[in-house]
C-alpha cells in the first residue's frame, strides 16, 4: 500500500501522523510511505530522519494526496485540503465529524473512507487512539486554566495552591473519565479543591477511591451544580459521548452565577463543546469573554506539546496502520471490530450513528453495504 503522510495546517498545530521509527516497520512490511517536506519539523524531526527509515520526500501537500492510497494525518481536513482528497482514498486521523457538517459533507461526496481516531473503540468501551491525546489534554487543561486566572490575563487573580492562612482555588470538573480523572490529579497537585461531577456512580465511586478522598465527587442535580459553580475558579469541561456531538451539561444562564474573572476550559470543543457558551478557539487569540467569564476552547490542546504528543499518539495508531495496510482496510475492519467502529464514513454514506445524528443526516448499518 501507498501511505501519505501531509504536513498539518491547522494553527500551530505541530504534530506529525507518523514518525520514522513506524515509517521503517512499514517500509520492511513492503509499503511505500511518502512525507511532505518538513512534515516533522516542529517536533524537530528532519526530512533526512524519514529518508533514512524508508520514506520518499515529496515538495507538496497535492503530491501526497493525489499519489496515496492512505493519508495518516493527525488533525481533520482543512477545507484547502477538501479538493485534494480522492475517491475511495483511506483517511486515518482525529476527524471529530458529529460536530463538522461541513466535511462530513465533502467526505461523503467525495467517496472517502474515512476512520476516525477518536472512534475505534475496544469492547470494553475505550478509545485507544484518543485515550493518549485525553490524558495530555486533561492535563493542560489546569495548567491552562491556572494562567489565564492570573489578573495580568484578565482572570479573577487567583493562585489554585493559595498560601498558608487561605483556602486554595477551587476547580471544577465536569466528567470523570480519562480527561476529568487527568485534570484532577494535576488540580489536586497544585494544592486545589477540586470537585467531579459525573452521572455514573461506579465512576465517582473509583475516583473517591483513587484519590483518597482528596477530590469531591458529586452528581449533577440543581442544588450541587448552583452551589458548587457559584464558588468555582476553573471549570473544567471533559464530557464525551464517543462518536457524538458533546452535550451542553451547563446552559449558558450559568454564567451569571458563576465568579467574574472565573475560567472555563472546554475540551469537550472538538465534538462541539459540552458548554452551551463555548466556541472554538485558536493558539493566537484562545480565550473570550462572556458575562465576565474567560472561555478557553481551543480544539488542538496536545498540539502545544508536539512532541510529547506525536510520539504518545503514534505509540497506538501504529498497529491499526499496519492493519490497514497489510490486510487491506477490508480485512483489516472485518477481523477487528476496534477499526469497524472507528469507520465513519464509506461510500458516501455515514456509517456512525453518532456521526449521522450530529450532522442530521442518514445512517447505513456498516455491514448492510460492505
Amino acid at each position: 500500500m501507498i501511505i501519505g503522510v501531509p504536513k498539518e495546517i491547522k494553527e500551530h498545530e505541530y504534530r506529525v501522523g507518523m514518525v520514522p521509527e513506524g515509517i521503517e516497520l512499514l517500509v520492511k512490511d513492503g509499503h511505500k510511505v511518502f512525507v511532505e517536506t518538513m512534515a516533522g519539523e516542529g517536533i524537530s524531526i528532519s526530512d533526512k530522519e524519514y529518508i533514512d527509515a524508508g520514506a520518499e520526500i515529496l515538495s507538496t501537500k497535492r503530491e501526497i494526496y493525489l499519489r496515496s492510497e492512505m493519508v495518516v494525518k493527525v488533525k481533520e481536513p482543512l477545507p484547502e485540503e477538501f479538493e485534494l482528497l480522492q475517491k475511495d482514498q483511506i483517511l486515518f486521523t482525529f476527524l471529530h465529524l458529529a460536530a463538522a457538517p461541513e466535511l462530513t459533507k465533502c467526505l461523503l461526496k467525495q467517496k472517502v473512507i474515512a476512520i476516525a481516531y477518536e472512534t475505534v473503540q475496544l469492547e470494553n468501551g475505550s478509545l485507544p487512539l484518543l485515550i493518549p491525546m485525553s490524558v495530555i489534554a486533561g492535563r493542560l487543561s489546569v495548567q491552562e486554566g491556572a494562567s489565564f486566572l492570573k489578573k495580568t490575563e484578565g482572570g479573577r487573580g487567583v493562585l489554585l495552591s493559595a498560601v498558608p492562612g487561605l483556602e486554595p482555588g477551587k476547580v471544577v470538573i465536569f466528567g470523570g473519565g480519562t480527561v476529568g480523572f487527568n485534570a484532577a490529579k494535576i488540580a489536586i497537585g497544585l494544592g486545589a479543591e477540586v470537585s467531579v461531577f459525573d452521572i455514573n456512580m461506579e465512576r465517582l465511586q473509583y475516583l473517591e477511591t483513587i484519590f483518597s478522598g482528596k477530590i469531591k465527587t458529586l452528581v449533577p442535580n440543581r442544588h450541587n451544580l448552583e452551589r458548587v459553580i457559584s464558588e468555582a475558579h476553573i471549570i473544567i469541561g471533559a464530557v464525551l459521548v464517543p462518536g457524538r456531538k458533546a452535550p451542553h451539561v451547563l446552559k449558558r444562564d450559568i454564567l451569571p452565577k458563576m465568579k467574574k474573572g472565573a475560567v472555563i476550559v472546554d475540551v469537550a470543543i472538538d465534538q462541539g463543546g459540552c458548554v452551551e457558551s463555548s466556541k472554538p478557539t485558536t493558539y493566537s487569540k484562545p480565550v473570550f469573554f462572556d458575562e465576565g467569564i474567560i472561555h478557553y476552547c481551543v480544539p488542538n490542546m496536545p498540539g502545544s506539546v508536539p512532541r510529547t504528543a506525536t510520539y504518545a499518539l503514534t505509540n497506538v495508531t501504529l498497529q491499526y496502520i499496519r492493519d490497514i495496510a497489510n490486510k487491506g482496510w477490508r480485512k483489516a475492519i472485518t477481523e477487528s471490530l476496534p477499526l469497524k467502529k472507528g469507520l465513519n464514513i464509506y461510500n458516501g454514506n455515514i456509517v456512525c450513528r453518532g456521526v449521522a445524528d450530529g450532522v442530521g443526516l442518514p445512517y447505513r448499518e456498516v455491514d448492510s453495504i460492505l
